[in-house]
């Protein structure tokens, strides 16, 4: 049985789009790809380098040729990272090019999970969990709007909500029947 359709997961740092979209990924078996590392290997250093030396409005340039090249081409799964919905085009590409699930996690819930990591750019300021607040705020409209699919990821594990997933692709017949 053939995907026929990229999935793309979007969602604040840390809703566990890379995590999940791994298993899913293995699970409907199509390749496996996060933005943020092809951003990375473009070009060649961290995206919280890049982002220190030449600023958001920058990244957010490399990020929108990125993911405009990603949405294309054969189904994959991809994980995108936090902020690819800020752009208005990165919306567009993400929701007439994939199946979009929003992995919707609370601030508190991703400042528990987030609060030792230093990989993440916006979040190395002085409070954290406000930042979330903020981020939430600004963005959780964004993802409403280009996802065809909203999952909660308080309680449910990792293979819960890669099932939750396939059931809502497969009760919105993006895959054939054998």
């Amino acid at each position: 049985m053939e995907y026929v359709i990229s999935v793309a997961l979007i969602g604040l740092p840390g809703s566990g789009k890379t995590t999940v979209g791994r298993q899913l990924a293995r699970r409907l078996q199509l390749p496996f790809v996060d933005s943020d590392h092809e951003i990375e290997v473009r070009i060649g250093c961290s995206i919280r380098e890049f982002f220190e030396r030449e600023g958001e409005v920058r990244f957010r340039d490399v990020e929108q040729e990125v993911l405009d090249h990603l949405t294309q081409g054969p189904a994959k799964v991809l994980s995108t990272g936090g902020g690819s919905v800020l752009r208005e085009a990165n919306r567009k590409h993400l929701g007439a090019r994939c199946r979009v699930v929003y992995l919707k996690s609370t601030p508190e819930e991703l400042f528990r999970r987030l609060r030792h990591d230093t990989n993440r750019p916006l979040l190395q300021v002085a409070d954290p969990l406000a930042k979330l607040r903020n981020l939430f705020a600004d963005r959780d409209p964004l993802y409403q709007e280009v996802a065809h699919f909203v999952l909660e990821t308080g309680r449910p594990s990792v293979s819960t909500l890669v099932n939750m997933i396939v059931m809502q692709l497969e009760l919105a017949a993006e895959r054939p029947k054998p």
